[in-house]
């Protein structure tokens, strides 16, 4: 039987043979569903957690409408710059 010091001789300098993560990812050659153990896949059997929400349609709308705003704005702000840099082009650097 093999010990705890045994195994520790084995692992290069610096190693003491904790695991820190988990390699078991679905889809690796190597992945064994026996082993997972990890929340992700324990979240996926469960279903959903108390924790998880749902949007009504009025919220998703509301955010929806807040991303549409802020993208605009951004396109509007660079349009802008666009039609600055154009005006000044023309009626200062190139005079």
């Amino acid at each position: 039987m093999k010990t705890d010091s045994d195994k520790r001789s084995r692992l290069p300098e610096g190693d003491d043979g904790r695991t820190i993560v988990n390699m078991n990812v679905d889809g690796m050659p190597w992945y064994s569903p026996a082993e997972d153990t990890g929340k992700a896949s324990a979240k996926s059997r469960k279903g959903r957690q108390e924790n998880d929400f749902v949007l009504s349609k009025r919220e998703t709308r509301y955010y929806t409408w807040g991303a549409l705003k802020a993208a605009l704005l951004v396109t509007g702000v660079i349009c802008a710059g666009i039609v600055l840099f154009i005006l000044f082009c023309v009626f200062v650097w190139f005079r």
